[in-house]
């Protein structure tokens, strides 16, 4: 069985449609406002994003993209730095990685 939906609680879901929208190529489906969106990946997943107010997610949840290369880690990496994120070089832990907080408060894992 597949995972194939995911809803996040946001402070704010403009910004953070937007933010996966530009660096991971996730699509909007419609029928969203100033607060919810539903975004789709290209395998199907539907990740839906609600407005939400004192948001609390555990200190290590976070979302992954995985990406088929080291290179590909780093390209998403020097796009977010040129925008102007504040982001960290990727460094070798459990793989190629670095995390960033997205717009709207949640935390994104970028791999490979």
């Amino acid at each position: 069985m597949r995972l194939n939906h995911v809803n996040l609680a946001v402070t704010d879901v403009e910004p953070a449609k937007s933010f996966l929208m530009t660096y991971f190529g996730l699509r909007d489906l419609g029928g969203g406002n100033k607060n919810m969106a539903f975004l789709q990946d290209d395998e199907g997943l539907v990740l839906s994003m609600f407005k939400g107010k004192d948001i609390a997610y555990p200190a290590t949840f976070h979302i992954g993209f995985i990406q088929a290369s080291e290179a590909a880690v780093d390209d998403i990496n020097a796009r977010m730095k040129a925008d102007g994120i504040d982001v960290a070089a990727p460094e070798r832990s459990h793989g190629w990685t670095f995390y960033v907080r997205a717009p709207g408060g949640f935390l994104v894992e970028v791999l490979c």
